[in-house]
């Protein structure tokens, strides 16, 4: 990962060339390509590409493509972005990065046709001032949040869900066939509890039974 070059044939390629055309991608996990979105941006017109594979919550720091490109754009400059949503961490971040780059002179346009500065000229900053259409941006990096937490739970076995709440009527039926002299594998299969729970419902009412002594 990191910044690729190439000749376009209206510029020459070089961090001194006139008006740069420079492209930013970004996907969230190992398991997403950048493929895709570099070759869009490079049939966008752009000259310079920076990409890279982080997730969404990392800080600026984790991010050392995204802070390349943006020290390497000046005044004329245009970005491009596969979607605004690689701009930022939050609809928060994304809007105040628009901010500076507007009043850098630098043009924006993302490849989803939800922003192009450069079109809009002097109404540029009054779209960025009303930050339209930027729940879009929230919601989509809310969704992406969410990929890598259910990524995260399936690579390291826990819940998808949270621990959910066993019902009275199945504690009273683990117990009792715990009384029986069943195991705990025993008892999983016949009530499709986590092993982790069973234990904690035996504790549980061992140390009720303890208390009532």
């Amino acid at each position: 990962m990191g910044l690729l070059l190439w000749q376009n044939s209206r510029n020459s390629v070089g961090f001194g060339s006139m008006n740069k055309i420079i492209g930013y991608s970004r996907k969230s996990t190992s398991k997403q390509s950048n493929a895709d979105g570099v070759e869009a941006l490079k049939q966008a017109g752009c000259e310079i590409v920076f990409e890279e594979i982080v997730s969404t919550p990392k800080a600026d720091k984790d991010r050392p493509e995204l802070m390349k490109c943006l020290s390497s754009l000046r005044k004329g400059d245009t970005l491009k972005l596969t979607s605004l949503s690689r701009l930022g961490r939050t609809e928060r971040e994304v809007i105040n990065r628009l901010h500076e780059l507007q009043a850098e002179g630098v043009n924006v346009i993302t490849l989803d046709g939800l922003i192009n500065t450069e079109a809009l000229r002097k109404f540029a900053p009054i779209l960025i001032g009303l930050l339209t259409g930027l729940n879009e941006v929230e919601r989509e990096l809310t969704q992406e949040r969410t990929i890598q937490s259910v990524e995260y739970c399936r690579k390291t076995g826990g819940n998808l869900g949270g621990r959910p709440k066993t019902s009275t009527k199945k504690e009273k039926l683990i117990l009792r066939l715990r009384e029986k002299g069943d195991s705990l594998r025993s008892i999983q299969e016949q009530t499709s509890v986590a092993v982790k729970t069973i234990r904690r419902i035996i504790a549980k009412n061992e140390k009720a039974e303890v208390g009532m002594k």
